[in-house]
């Protein structure tokens, strides 16, 4: 039996989507679509109707590459202004039974309802570990039989202002939110192992207008900050220095740029239009110089901030967000941080860029979470299911007679 998710990224830049399906244990990327987003500045919704209006459009893209229409989603958010706290839940498990997926959520519940708050809104609730009678440390405790079960568990705010704002968008877009988490959460999911599960870590997203550091520690966001810096300033300083227009010194940056000045940069040559209609010759070295000062200036930045976020060694350091797709740039991040830090690689079937890492890594942690708590579920129904396997029948075939009748061309 396969589980069928579909996760939303709402990006300041792109909205990002992504359905997937697990089987075995393996998530397979259905359909992906990266979509100009509108009506949001710094993660933050600016235009309801706007940003509804890009998300619909998004939906509507990624339903017709899959042959439905998709009316359930993940929703995945920028940690803006986080409250973390740490509390404790417990419960009473009838003498000698097996611990079951219920009392899981019994216990984590437990410790939600502790902490509730007028003005925020719970985003994630993430059990550190477990306690039965007097066995301690324990990770997953369903099948174990006792009379108490204890839970430490991890959890994070937003002010309910913001996360309204954020669910009025898609609701208007025709989509139901089925459950929430941080872009962080998503790439610390996307990316991580069994060493990262036991160590003190950061995750340093560098998106469109901002860059999220977040502190992990034993696989738990524990600290965020918001840096206000992003890929956007990279563009903003290309087409201040040579006077062009922002979508073309973005081309520059996407296109002809590296992170690092190098001899083999020095003297290449592209040519540009400039916003007044002029032609000019520019330099991949010079380029490249402005690109490389402002790369330079987001890591260190956020260095500081790991620094202010926590005294404890840092073990990992991994780096993603769109910027980080950038030629050479783990040359820079080897440089500013050493090789404690890494820049990430998604290499997923159909989604090999970093930009969707929180989406993709968002499915595996509600696929992760549902599991601990003993429950399955589908986002989409079982009329849908025939849907998308007759679809995906109808395109084999198709794309058999393609190779049928065209084969020979490129055989030849």
């Amino acid at each position: 039996m396969s589980n069928i998710y579909t996760c939303i990224d709402l990006g300041t830049d792109t909205i990002k989507v992504i359905t997937a399906e697990k089987i075995n244990d393996k998530y397979n990327v259905l359909a992906r679509v990266s979509h100009k987003s509108s009506g949001i500045k710094d993660g933050l919704i600016t235009d309801i109707k706007k940003a509804s209006i890009s998300v619909k459009e998004a939906i509507d893209e990624i339903s017709d590459m899959l042959g439905f229409s998709i009316d359930k989603a993940l929703l995945t958010i920028n940690p803006n202004d986080v409250s973390i706290e740490m509390t404790s839940g417990k419960v009473n498990v009838i003498l000698y039974n097996e611990i079951t997926g219920n009392d899981i959520r019994n216990c984590i519940n437990n410790a939600i309802e502790k902490n509730l708050d007028d003005e925020y809104e719970l985003i994630t609730a993430t059990p550190i570990c477990f306690k039965v009678d007097d066995e301690e440390s324990i990770f997953d405790p369903k099948g174990m039989k006792g009379s108490c079960l204890e839970a430490k568990v991890v959890l994070s705010f937003m002010k309910k202002e913001l996360v309204y704002r954020m669910l009025e968008v898609i609701k208007l877009a025709g989509v139901e939110i089925v459950d929430i988490t941080y872009t962080t959460v998503g790439d610390y999911y996307a990316f991580k192992d069994r060493k990262k599960d036991n160590d003190v870590g950061a995750i340093i997203n560098i998106g469109e207008s901002t860059t999220n550091v977040s502190i992990y520690n034993k696989g738990i966001m524990i600290k965020n900050k918001k840096v206000p810096i992003g890929s956007y300033n990279v563009d903003k300083d290309i087409s201040y220095i040579f006077k062009i227009k922002n979508s073309e010194s973005r081309k520059l940056k996407e296109k002809y740029a590296t992170s690092i000045v190098g001899d083999d940069n020095s003297k290449e040559t592209t040519t540009v239009s400039f916003s007044n209609g002029d032609m000019k010759e520019i330099s991949k070295y010079s380029i490249t110089k402005v690109v490389e000062s402002r790369v330079r200036e987001i890591l260190n930045l956020a260095k500081k901030e790991i620094k202010n976020l926590t005294n404890r060694k840092i073990r990992y350091i991994i780096i993603t967000g769109g910027l980080s797709e950038l030629a050479d740039f783990s040359y820079v991040v080897q440089e500013e941080f050493g090789f404690v830090a890494s820049v990430a690689t998604l290499d997923v079937m159909g989604i090999r860029h970093n930009k969707y890492s929180s989406c993709y890594g968002s499915i595996i942690y509600f696929d992760e979470k549902l599991t601990l708590r003993g429950k399955s579920y589908n986002m989409i129904s079982r009329e849908n299911i025939i849907k998308l396997s007759n679809f995906q029948n109808e395109k084999e075939v198709n794309n058999n007679i393609i190779s049928k009748v065209f084969g020979h061309f490129f055989d030849n």
